[in-house]
């Protein structure tokens, strides 16, 4: 009999540390600078990357002091409602939270680190980093997320 994988038989919180990193497909939406609507609510990422992103390999460059370096990044551990509205709707986290399964191309899913890439669903080969761009200008860089949210290519508009 085949074993249930641990994010089909675990909650989110029951889920030991090295599970819940294990659930980051390592696309770096996330990390991605956002813009809330301040009438509606309403969450728009932008193509512009944290200055701790390395945009190559969509990892942070100091994961583990991140929230000093960038104290509004989201901590998403635990998960709330207020956090997952922040995260992408392709998120692992997320998609567990609301009852949806992992994607086909999550690299738990496929056993391949660079499937989330081959997928186009990482900011890889289209964020740009924040630095130079001033936070006035941020809306000219706002970007339609929801296209990939079902495993659709991302083309972000120029």
């Amino acid at each position: 009999m085949a074993e249930v994988p641990f994010w089909e038989s675990k909650t989110l919180d029951e889920m030991s540390d090295a599970e819940w990193e294990s659930l980051c497909d390592g696309c770096a939406r996330c990390c991605l600078q956002k813009l809330e609507d301040s009438d509606t609510g309403e969450i728009y990422f932008t193509s512009i990357a944290c200055r701790l992103l390395d945009c190559g390999s969509c990892r942070c460059t100091n994961y583990k002091n991140r929230q000093t370096e960038v104290p509004d990044c989201t901590m998403v551990r635990p998960i709330t409602a207020e956090k997952l509205a922040w995260l992408p709707g392709s998120c692992a986290y997320k998609r567990l939270a609301t009852g949806l399964p992992l994607p086909a191309w999550h690299p738990l899913i496929t056993g391949d680190p660079d499937s989330v890439h081959d997928a186009a669903v990482s900011v890889k080969l289209w964020a740009i980093p924040e630095e130079g761009i001033k936070q006035i200008d941020y809306e000219e860089y706002v970007i339609d997320l929801e296209s990939a949210e079902d495993e659709e290519p991302l083309f972000p508009h120029e």
